[in-house]
């Protein structure tokens, strides 16, 4: 979520610090800044300048060569707008400077002539989404003077934006909103809030309700997700564009202007946290809107132009004969506010938090409305932000009147038991660690809106309306304000004063351990951990068959609905992510796949799955030669198998469209075919857009994971004399497996042979070339000639013998 701190400056005064210590600060005390953004750099060196003349490109008929001053300098770009003309006043973009597209301004020749930076576009300043031609200053202001900057000449100011992780506020509705993390601020930088939501605010607002009859009434029905609805009707509303300095707030934090009613309900929603909807009235048949549980499915377009099937008890928002709003979720295409809009409907309501995430997550649809009223919202905030829609509605709608006043339906708010919790400076200090006085808490508690009652040795805290909503819940919650708001970084740190003795680690702790120290320290691999929930998106593009596997009821989301059956999936997304910035890396994981299971329910697997990238060459061999060395040194006993229709893979759907023909080998472990090495077919690494060769391997542990594998590691110490390798190429036919040619090579009784490993494979329609590798070394003394020439030959003697001949 962005936040604008000029925004922020509303409500509060900001502290003349630099923007990454501000975030910094609203990291450690509230909520993680994920980065810090400078916004309108561009506009202070983007200047007014008058075109002097105009002249056709020598090279093409479309572009003109523009000369024009700033009222110091002359400079020419080439311009290729259809609106340039003599004497117009509009924007200059020097070289040097980037714009808000991204495109930095450098010298460039275009058709020949040199361009010294660009006269700019609306679209190209960032003040609209797009614009037909360059800015027409002279038509927007009176005689805008030579040289002045954009910042000035529209009034604007340059502002910071904070990005903050939305997963560290899903406990803070109250956060949603600029006015919640305004609050914040002044409890942070211990400033005074500026609050203009007074009662004498509320009292000028309501002076302007009519007595006549509301035109639209509110009727909530029981068993709905309703808690709470008001409604406020206004007529003589004339749509139009919104004021540039809320367009530009709008724009600031990634919303895209539409006409001025949208703007409003999007900004006061921005601000104080409250979705709302702004009906137009005449599209509402009836004088009644009823909140009501669809008692039948029911087709409904939202305002994305996008039909949907609701289910019955989804709750909606409608007149006497449809629909019109997904309740807490989005609005309808049938009664969205448009160019002839004169009457409008504000409604702003309050929804069961798990009833819209249930909706929401069906339908994946997730929106600004629903990833707040999922939060749980104060339904005590709703007038306020009902009040506040119209205040902006009458400044920019001066002829705009109320027609009736506010209609209310749902629960007695007055009804809603305020929470009060018991404590103590003793305790607080206690579970801190850290002494604070007394007046200290009351400050920070008052700071934050928190009434205390009582003594040091005992008071209650009550907490305001917006913290109460499943925030601030127990004395934990209490320690935690204090805490966060002096800085956890302020406290000490102290051992805990406890007797430590070494956890036993189980035999699969110990195996996986081992598997990790092998891949970090051998194989210069990195650890990942990829989510065990998985969507359907995720396995259409990796075009693998979800077979009967489990599906989950409450999903988090669509992309989350299903438990993986394979890692594979999961690590080809890994992998496009990090090949877009490396040309070779390797990763591996020890995690879990969930397979459906009549007896059991659910079958869970323990799998090692390991992935090696390389942008030009296949790393197919490397990580064949890794695998089988890892398994080797878990002294775990396998063999390499060719794929063989009579012997199926329980390590992969070997019908996966995903693997390639020529690139793959079972591992037969312990009897079992619970491994696979292979090499991903192009065609799927295209729907990743995964420029380069990938290899993955797969072992399924759970089999043998459980029992205790002897450590057969010895130590050596570093060879003092040099080693030798000896390469050999055989040739087999296609049907023969890997793993045989170099079990032939076993029982060699030569004790210098430390390893043989298959170096390379290349297969041909019927036959297949394997090329072996034996590593030799004595660690007392240089290897000869004579005798590396006796074991080459011992080594081809026994290939042979074994019926493995040497390619001619």
């Amino acid at each position: 979520m962005l936040i604008s701190i000029d925004w922020i400056k509303d409500f509060v005064k900001v502290p003349d610090l630099d923007a990454n210590e501000i975030g910094s600060k609203f990291t450690l005390a509230t909520a993680e800044v994920e980065d810090v953004l400078s916004v309108g750099d561009h506009l202070e060196a983007i200047t007014v300048v008058e075109v002097l003349e105009k002249e056709k490109h020598p090279e093409a008929d479309k572009l003109n060569l523009v000369t024009f001053t700033n009222g110091k300098d002359k400079f020419q770009v080439v311009c290729g707008a259809a609106n340039v003309r003599v004497g117009m006043r509009t924007a200059y973009a020097p070289l040097g400077i980037t714009l808000p597209n991204g495109l930095t301004l450098e010298p460039k020749k275009i058709r020949g002539v040199l361009s010294e930076g660009m006269l700019c576009s609306e679209e190209e300043l960032g003040f609209a989404e797009e614009s037909p031609g360059i800015i027409e200053l002279d038509k927007m202001f009176d005689n805008p003077e030579l040289g002045t900057n954009m910042l000035t000449l529209f009034g604007q100011t340059k502002d910071v934006l904070l990005d903050v992780d939305n997963k560290s506020l899903t406990h803070r509705p109250d956060l949603w909103g600029h006015f919640g993390i305004a609050r914040e601020f002044a409890t942070i930088f211990d400033n005074e809030l500026n609050n203009p939501f007074s009662d004498s605010w509320v009292a000028d607002l309501k002076a302007k309700f009519s007595s006549e009859a509301a035109p639209i009434k509110i009727k909530v029905e029981e068993d709905t997700s309703c808690l709470g609805y008001f409604g406020l009707s206004l007529d003589n509303v004339k749509v139009g564009e919104s004021p540039s300095w809320m367009k530009r707030r709008l724009q600031a934090v990634g919303l895209r202007p539409i006409n001025n009613i949208v703007d409003i309900s999007n900004y006061v929603m921005l601000e104080l946290g409250i979705p709302l909807h702004i009906f137009d009235r005449e599209k509402i048949n009836g004088d009644t809107v009823v909140i009501s549980s669809l008692k039948s499915e029911t087709e409904f377009t939202t305002l994305d132009d996008e039909k949907r099937t609701l289910i019955v008890g989804d709750t909606v928002i409608g007149d006497s004969q449809k629909p019109l709003v997904l309740a807490g979720i989005m609005g309808g295409l049938n009664s969205g506010v448009d160019e002839s809009t004169t009457k409008i409907f504000i409604e702003v309501a309050n929804w069961k938090a798990a009833e819209v995430r249930k909706t929401s997550t069906r339908l994946g649809l997730r929106t600004d409305s629903s990833s707040r009223y999922e939060k749980t919202l104060d339904s005590l905030m709703l007038e306020r932000t009902l009040l506040r829609t119209l205040e902006y509605v009458l400044k920019e709608n001066p002829e705009a009147r109320v027609v009736g006043d506010i209609q209310y339906d749902g629960p007695n708010l007055l009804e809603i038991k305020p929470v009060s919790i018991p404590s103590s400076a003793v305790k607080i200090n206690k579970a801190l660690g850290k002494e604070v006085s007394f007046d200290e808490m009351k400050r920070i508690f008052n700071a934050l809106d928190f009434n205390i009652e009582g003594t040091a040795e005992s008071f209650v805290a009550h907490i305001p309306s917006y913290r109460a909503t499943k925030d601030i819940e127990t004395g934990s919650c209490l320690v935690e304000e204090i805490g966060r708001i002096i800085g956890f970084d302020n406290i000490d740190p102290i051992s805990p004063k406890l007797d430590i003795s070494p956890v036993k680690l189980s035999p699969a702790q110990k195996l996986h351990r081992r598997m990790k120290n092998f891949m970090v320290n051998h194989a210069s691999a990195f650890e990942v951990m990829t989510y065990p929930m998985i969507g359907p998106s995720l396995l259409k593009k990796a075009m693998y068959e979800h077979k009967g596997g489990l599906e989950l009821i409450n999903a988090l989301s669509k992309d989350a609905s299903l438990m993986r059956e394979s890692l594979a999936p999961s690590f080809l997304e890994a992998a496009a992510q990090n090949a877009k910035n490396s040309s070779s890396f390797k990763f591996f994981e020890i995690g879990r796949t969930y397979h459906a299971n009549d007896k059991d329910f659910v079958k869970e697997e323990s799998v090692f799955g390991a992935l090696y990238f390389d942008k030009e060459a296949t790393p197919f061999m490397e990580l064949l030669n890794d695998t089988t060395r890892l398994l080797d040194s878990a002294n775990i006993n396998y063999q390499l198998n060719e794929r063989n229709p009579k012997f199926k893979s329980n390590a992969i759907n070997e019908e996966w469209a995903g693997i390639h023909p020529f690139e793959f080998y079972n591992l037969r472990i312990q009897g079992k075919m619970d491994g696979v090495i292979f090499s991903v077919h192009p065609l799927v690494l295209k729907q990743f857009k995964i420029k380069g060769n990938v290899s993955i391997a797969l072992v399924n542990m759970s089999a043998f994971e459980s029992r205790e594998q002897k450590d057969k590691t010895k130590y050596s110490p570093l060879a003092k004399f040099p080693g030798s390798t000896f390469d050999c190429t055989v040739e087999v036919d296609n049907s023969v497996a890997v793993g045989s040619i170099l079990s032939s090579l076993s029982k060699l009784k030569i004790k210098e042979l430390v390893t043989t490993s298959i170096a390379d494979i290349f297969v041909q329609e019927d036959k297949k070339s394997v090329t072996v590798r034996s590593e030799f070394l004595d660690p007392n003394n240089t290897l000869s000639g004579e005798f590396i020439t006796e074991a080459s030959n011992k080594i081809v003697e026994t290939l042979e013998k074994n019926g493995f001949p040497l390619k001619k």
